[in-house]
């Protein structure tokens, strides 16, 4: 992220002047640039990493465990103009968020390394389901959701299956966490050749530290790291026929018998 000083980016603060000279001798971090007919990711972006409310990350995380805190909200406003945007110009927008089993059995790896992932099997804590989207950027009738269960939004799902379908040939990739979820998707895109570009001020991740070094590396090796404003000024430039096969509305059933929504970024 600019901060105003020099062009300096969000990142620059934690590397140290080897890092910096390493960057710019070896040839990381060129611009990629944009495909031709791109869809909006929006990876995560729930209850559950966001908290029902802009709160600092200590409070939010009494009742959500997996919770960013206020800053969360910063990059859901910043989803949210993506989103009209993508749809004012009939551009697919595709969200993930997670599914498990009533009884929990197929968590599996998510329980190994967080000792409160067990909040969320059998009842959550919360009145409001942890995986439920936000609100202020809740799917319409004509975008998708991919329900998952470990961190890339490729894994075991149908998206790669749906873009090709689209016929994208790039991914805007928004959401949580930026260190996680975000990542592994972002890479698995890169791996099968999809252009991709990241919304800067679009995701969000409870370390501060992981957000910059992790936005750092994507923007060093997977895709363009860049500002909201650079992705809004791209997608003016595109014409408004470009996916004539996008869904005419009417949501999917969210979750098969037997199956609940749960916390997975």
């Amino acid at each position: 992220m600019n901060d105003g000083k020099s062009g300096e980016r969000i990142w620059d603060r934690y590397l140290t002047e080897r890092d910096k000279q390493v960057f710019k001798a070896s040839g990381f971090g060129a611009k990629g640039g944009f495909g031709k007919r791109p869809a909006l990711l929006v990876i995560d972006v729930s209850y559950g990493f966001a908290g029902d409310k802009p709160e600092p990350i200590l409070d939010s995380i009494k009742r959500w465990s997996n919770s960013c805190g206020e800053e969360s909200w910063e990059a859901i406003a910043a989803i949210k103009t993506l989103g009209e945007a993508f749809r004012e110009r009939k551009l697919p927008v595709i969200y993930t968020t997670g599914v498990t089993r009533e009884d929990g059995w197929d968590i599996g790896s998510w329980a190994w390394k967080n000792s409160r992932t067990g909040e969320s099997v059998p009842r959550f804590n919360n009145e409001l389901d942890a995986n439920a989207i936000i609100p202020d950027i809740a799917p319409q009738p004509q975008d998708l959701v991919i329900l998952k269960q470990k961190p890339s939004g490729f894994f075991g799902s149908n998206l790669a299956a749906y873009l090709q379908l689209l016929g994208a040939d790039s991914v805007i990739v928004t959401g949580t966490t930026t260190s996680g979820c975000v990542r592994a998707t972002v890479i698995d895109a890169f791996s099968m050749n999809f252009r991709v570009a990241v919304a800067e001020e679009g995701c969000f991740d409870r370390s501060q530290a992981s957000h910059a070094i992790n936005l750092c590396d994507m923007h060093a090796k997977y895709a363009d790291v860049m500002p909201t404003a650079e992705i809004l000024a791209y997608l003016k430039t595109l014409a408004y026929d470009l996916f004539p096969n996008l869904p005419k509305g009417g949501a999917a059933t969210p979750a098969s018998p037997g199956l609940r929504l749960v916390s997975s970024a």
